[in-house]
């Protein structure tokens, strides 16, 4: 009996590592969303970006240093989505800023599209007893304050109920909380929807 023909594979053209960072890269970002940093292996990365486990440590040098390369480029993505957004201001009834508006359903929208960067988002701020992953999301935390300081006009001292209510949005998107199911009244009396 012979063995059935095999298949070989030619090998697409070869990535340059700058290439292959941002893939594994993206590869960190959904692994270490599921996971968080403890709960995710090296290993998992790797096959996800396909590449070896070698190959990671050889790129990054560390687990860490993946997890915050991941991070950063989380926090890049919103910065991002608030500079697009700032060229498209949202007019309101004077009450509100326009550029502001426009950040705030910018972001709105991205967490419900991208559930891996919301769930990153979490798992860094959980992480954050780590001295040198505290020190790095505060610090791209700050940056994002002052973006949005710079493309609105608005001291960054005044922004503080912006980010309270940016940081309540995440609440609410990890908790489902748009779906009909889960009453916001409920919610504010202290209990959970009928299930």
């Amino acid at each position: 009996m012979s063995a059935a023909p095999t298949s070989v594979t030619r090998p697409g053209p070869r990535l340059h590592a700058d290439e292959r960072r941002v893939e594994v890269i993206e590869a960190a970002v959904h692994a270490f969303a599921e996971g968080g940093l403890a709960g995710t292996s090296t290993e998992e990365i790797a096959r996800l970006a396909g590449v070896s486990q070698p190959y990671v440590f050889r790129l990054f040098g560390s687990k860490h240093q993946l997890f915050l390369a991941a991070v950063g480029r989380g926090f890049e993505r919103v910065r991002l989505t608030f500079e697009e957004a700032a060229r498209h201001p949202i007019e309101t009834d004077g009450s509100f800023d326009p550029i502001l508006a426009a950040i705030g359903h910018a972001y709105g929208r991205l967490l419900t599209t991208d559930q891996a960067l919301l769930r990153l988002q979490l798992h860094a701020y959980a992480a954050s007893s780590d001295p040198v992953i505290r020190d790095f999301v505060r610090a791209e935390f700050a940056g994002l304050i002052t973006a949005v300081s710079e493309l609105s006009g608005v001291p960054a001292s005044a922004l503080r109920p912006f980010f309270a209510e940016g940081m309540l949005m995440n609440v609410a998107a990890t908790l489902d909380l748009s779906q009909a199911d889960v009453a916001w009244d409920d919610m504010c009396e202290g209990r959970a929807a009928d299930a």
